[in-house]
């Protein structure tokens, strides 16, 4: 059994989930996955056996519990430092840093207003100001890093970074809500879409036989 298991929700719902996988399996470490479905009766107390915080996800290794996504990626970026999950610029470094640090905490119109749902292809849904202006933010953050950082590469930074999977959840709400961006964004979304690791992940949401009422309607 793998040192490492990482303890996720639904592939479709769990944008929490789907980065700290995401950096994971680019950093290419081995670990073992556990699914716990969300919005069942048992699914606090499936996850407070590995870890006291209640969510998803849960990184255990060697006994010990991680259970932050931005940490996890983290964690993963020291267990696998040829992999360069953060720039080796340290200027680049920081602002990778900081924009992945207001993915974290931020953008709460857009997560309330357009849930992330691989599945779903639903153009039309009205865009209120608020998530606008968010959907405004994160195409200006990703424009000001692939002009400044991002010549050697596909990606916010040139090569994969932890701000790449930080942003992977909103790149799929946009193509699954289909909303307007510019040319550049568009090509980022198809970068993350395309990616190989995200395509599995995409795979395996697709085949998840459970339709959650709740998520459907709300953010994860």
């Amino acid at each position: 059994m793998p040192d490492l298991t990482l303890i996720i929700g639904n592939r479709n719902y769990s944008s929490w989930s789907l980065r700290a996988w995401l950096a994971m399996r680019m950093a290419g470490l081995a670990f073992e996955e556990i699914l716990i479905q969300l919005d069942q009766p048992d699914t606090a107390t499936r996850i407070r056996e590995y870890s006291p915080a209640g969510r998803v996800p849960v990184l255990r290794h060697e006994d010990r519990a991680i259970w932050d996504s931005l940490a996890i990626c983290e964690y993963a970026a020291e267990l696998a430092p040829e992999a360069h999950l953060w720039p080796e610029d340290r200027i680049a470094r920081a602002v990778a840093r900081s924009v992945s640090a207001e993915m974290h905490s931020g953008f709460a119109a857009l997560r309330d207003a357009l849930p992330m749902n691989i599945r779903a292809d639903r153009p039309g849904i009205p865009i209120a100001d608020a998530t606008q202006a968010d959907i405004d933010r994160i195409c200006g953050i990703w424009r000001d890093c692939r002009q400044q950082f991002g010549a050697g590469g596909y990606f916010l930074f040139g090569g994969f970074s932890i701000a790449d999977a930080m942003f992977a959840p909103v790149a799929s709400r946009l193509h699954s809500y289909r909303i307007a961006v510019d040319g550049m964004a568009r090509d980022y979304i198809e970068a993350i879409r395309t990616l190989p690791a995200m395509e599995e992940w995409s795979v395996a949401a697709a085949a998840e036989p459970w339709v959650l009422e709740q998520e459907e309607i709300r953010v994860d």
